[in-house]
Formats: C-alpha cells, structure tokens, sequence
C-alpha cells in the first residue's frame, strides 16, 4: 500500500503555529511572573512582620519615608541650634567643633562673624553662659534642598542677672553620607543665615 506523506507547506505551517503558541505562552507566563513579583515587593516593603509572644506572626505597619525624613530633619536642625547656641567658657570649643560637621561654609561664616564681632571673647572674660531653652522649626520636604524656618529662645546667664533672647534662623538641608558619630543623621546645613534676634526680657536670680 502507497503511504501518503503530508504536503511540506501543511507540516510547515503546524511548526510555526505550535512555536509561536509557545513563545507567546512564554511570553504571557514571563509577565504574569513579574507582575506578581512587583506587587509582593511593595507589599513586603510596606509591611514587616514580627512573631508575637504565642508564636502568631503580627503585620507591623513601616512609617514612610517622608515621616522618617521629617523626624531626621527636626533632629538634626533641633541639635545644630543646641549647639551653636548653647555654651559656656568650658565647652564652647566643643561645641563649635561639633556644630561645624552639621553645616557648610555658611554655618563657618556665621561663627567667623561672631568671632570677629568680639562674641567668643566676651564669653570667656565675663565667665557667660548661653542656654537654649526652646527651638520651634517650621520644615518644607516637598523638595530638596529642604527648607527651613527656625526660631530659638536663649538664655544668657551673667551671675545673678539672665537675659533672654529669640533668634529666628534659616537655611536648607541636603542629604549627604551619614557620618557617625560626627553627622548622624546624613543631613547638611546650608545657607544658614541668623535673621533677627530682639531681647525678650530680664531676671534677677
């Protein structure tokens, strides 16, 4: 009996078709492997997990981002000011020396003036001590460089007699490589400048 071959262009035509249901099959799976991968991604780096004390294992929520950014900022202005403004004639070099690893230029202009203008020398003669008390910030985080607003209270002791001062500050804050224990919160201030300071009052011990 004769056998009976397939036409060439038929045998051809199957080929191709199941190649390319595979390659497309392929193709849909490869997506689908993505897509699921990129959507337990966000959600595991939104979410940790814990182990409770029963052995149950308890979602915690992560802070975001922004928050993390805004309470590193408050910390790191909050500990400039302190430092800058808050000394005596026992740790002032200290200070300064810690200050000038949270700013640039702008911070050294700022203590240059003051030394020039007489500041760290009344210090020293007058045996003074300057005391931060308060420090209220107002913050931007909609883009970098991160603005600032900052309005310190201070006291100046002199013996039985304190003054007290407001000095409104600002400058901007950009992200540089943490540097502990020197710059521990990875920021850097710059274009600081003091904008005013007025005299709030006198008190007698």
């Amino acid at each position: 009996m004769k056998k009976v071959y397939k036409n060439i262009t038929d045998v051809l035509r199957l080929n191709r078709f199941i190649v390319l249901a595979v390659v497309i099959l392929c193709l849909l799976t490869s997506g689908l492997s993505m897509g699921l991968l990129y959507h337990y991604q966000e959600k595991l780096l939104n979410a940790a997990f814990a182990i409770g004390p029963e052995g149950s294992i308890m979602p915690l929520q992560l802070v975001s981002q922004q928050e993390k950014m805004e309470v590193e900022a408050l910390a790191h202005i909050d500990l400039f000011h302190r430092l800058f403004y808050s000394m005596d004639d026992s740790n002032y070099r200290d200070h300064l020396d810690k200050t000038l690893w949270l700013g640039d230029a702008s911070v050294d202009a700022v203590y240059r003036q003051k030394k020039s203008d007489g500041f760290y020398n009344r210090l020293l003669q007058f045996s003074l001590r300057q005391q931060v008390v308060q420090v209220d910030i107002e913050l931007d985080l909609d883009y970098e460089p991160y603005r600032f607003q900052a309005r310190t209270v201070f006291e100046v002791h002199r013996g039985t007699v304190i003054d007290r001062y407001q000095l409104d500050t600002s400058g901007e804050l950009i992200v540089v490589d943490r540097n502990f224990p020197h710059n521990p919160h990875g920021l850097l201030i710059t274009n600081f400048f003091e904008d005013s300071l007025r005299k709030l009052e006198t008190q007698t011990k």
